[in-house]
């Protein structure tokens, strides 16, 4: 089902930790110039600023020229969607024929192609059945369409953020079958777990091979979708307004039960993620599990209608830096600065280069934010002075 082999991607996995490896110093010269002779792949791939640069000049490219035709032909209403479908179909062949005969890998082209395939055919459901039309709640299968899609193109390219497009894609869908908030927001965290069950069930048997950074970022945004759908006051528009109280809040919209189970779900989950986390040393879980107890905390006090003061986040900050010097700490005080398995030692220099990265994109996007402005010479006028007998003057 996946597009690339299992041989491509355990090479391109090897290759990728064998760069990591030679920047920590963990291998010689010798033996990585050794090492790159048996990983040789066939599939190409590049780094990730020409890889974005590559993905929105071909999103820009394809969504201009789907606009010339349009604005050149000017199909009718009905004909543009079956217009649509047929570049939906386009798009997606050219992805697959872009990575099966020109070999590219997470080249920034055939995903954008891949990412246009989804929109395309969404817009042509919308427009050839849907469009003009009263409201049907038939009209699910737009969204329904854009679920089912993205996890094909997740499942067959590997590009983490088509799961991430399905997961928003399941958001619109509660909305055509109920109108209450509760069912929606039960609805959305049903189909969550149900996903969160299935990806936890595959991903045991890919625990040590390549797969398994995949399952595990995708896991990493389940949880969080779980709590979000669960949270009621994160995703509450008023919520900035109301973070210094004055204003009513939104608790009525929901159930008393309801509203209170939730709150209580806020507080379980964090602790629940975190042991997921700690148990299967996964990083991207354990940062989804801090960041969710950090917004339980957040949260805390909307839920409970108390008034915010200014000086809780000064507060919030403290509690942060107080846990994070006593883990360091506590992991200090372990055998070797290792406790469990983990450490707060750095072992690799992926953080640091993907700071780097971070950094070279910020000093290009605010160059004036970070260069200093010019300073004005300061010219010395020499005057003042007198010269006597030689006729010169004060300014000389």
């Amino acid at each position: 089902m996946r597009i690339y082999s299992a041989s491509s991607e355990e090479t391109l996995r090897a290759r990728k930790l064998l760069r990591a490896w030679i920047g920590d110093g963990l291998v010689s010269q010798e033996q990585y110039q050794l090492l790159q002779k048996e990983t040789i792949s066939e599939q190409r791939s590049t780094n990730i600023f020409l890889r974005l640069v590559l993905f929105f000049f071909t999103v820009i490219s394809v969504g201009a020229g789907a606009a010339l035709f349009f604005a050149v032909f000017r199909p009718s209403q009905r004909s543009g969607g079956v217009i649509f479908m047929i570049f939906a179909a386009v798009c997606y062949t050219a992805a697959e024929l872009a990575v099966s005969k020109a070999r590219l890998y997470h080249y920034g082209i055939e995903e954008a192609l891949a990412v246009w395939s989804v929109g395309f055919l969404c817009f042509g459901i919308e427009d050839a059945f849907f469009m003009g039309r009263s409201y049907s709640p038939a009209e699910f299968v737009v969204p329904a369409a854009g679920v089912v899609f993205s996890l094909w193109i997740w499942r067959r390219f590997g590009f983490p953020y088509t799961f991430l497009a399905a997961m928003i894609f399941v958001i619109f869908l509660p909305g055509y079958w109920t109108s209450s908030l509760s069912a929606q927001h039960l609805l959305i965290a049903g189909f969550y777990a149900i996903g969160l069950g299935v990806v936890v069930g595959v991903r045991s048997r890919h625990r040590f091979d390549y797969l398994d950074e995949t399952y595990s970022l995708v896991e990493a945004m389940l949880w969080l979708g779980i709590y979000l759908a669960i949270n009621l006051k994160i995703l509450s528009f008023s919520l900035p307004v109301r973070w210094w109280g004055g204003i009513p809040d939104t608790s009525g919209l929901f159930p008393r039960p309801f509203y209170w189970t939730t709150w209580l779900l806020i507080w379980c989950l964090p602790p629940i993620i975190l042991a997921r986390g700690v148990r299967q040393k996964d990083r991207f879980v354990l940062a989804v599990g801090a960041i969710v107890a950090v917004l339980t905390l957040v949260c805390n006090k909307p839920y409970l209608g108390w008034r915010r003061h200014t000086w809780d986040p000064m507060l919030l900050g403290l509690c942060l830096t107080g846990v994070a010097v006593f883990l360091r700490r506590w992991l200090d005080k372990g055998p070797s600065g290792v406790r469990h398995g983990f450490t707060a030692a750095r072992l690799s220099g992926k953080d640091k280069h993907w700071m780097n990265a971070g950094s070279a994109v910020l000093g290009l996007a605010s160059p004036q934010s970070i260069t200093p402005s010019p300073q004005p010479s300061s010219d010395f006028h020499f005057g003042g002075g007198a010269s006597g007998g030689g006729g010169a003057g004060g300014d000389f």
